[in-house]
């Protein structure tokens, strides 16, 4: 939910409006570009809080700095074995744990 002077909306009411129904091909390019654009963001905060050059991370990786390069700008979004040796190679971990309740 957002404000906008003092209205409050229902944002998947403000997503249906600019994009289609949930389901419908512009949502789910909606959805996939807003998906890879946080990708892109997580990975490159976490480069530059390792003090860390595009080539230096692409070396590591076992990649091209021009691909890191167009995943930070989120032009392409990695494959998953890159996903994680980019965030092995930035000294992350990733933690997959199921929802309470399942």
């Amino acid at each position: 939910m957002q404000t906008n002077n003092h209205k409050i909306e229902d944002y998947d009411l403000v997503l249906d409006a600019k994009y289609g129904k949930e389901g419908t091909p512009q949502r789910e390019k909606f959805e996939e570009d807003a998906r890879a654009f946080y990708a892109s963001q997580v990975l490159l905060q976490a480069r530059k809080e390792a003090k860390m050059t595009q080539s230096e991370l692409a070396e590591k990786a076992g990649t091209t700095k021009s691909y890191i390069s167009k995943i930070e700008n989120g032009v392409i979004e990695p494959g998953v074995g890159l996903f994680f040796r980019l965030i092995n190679a930035l000294g992350l971990r990733i933690e997959i744990s199921k929802p309470l309740g399942l």
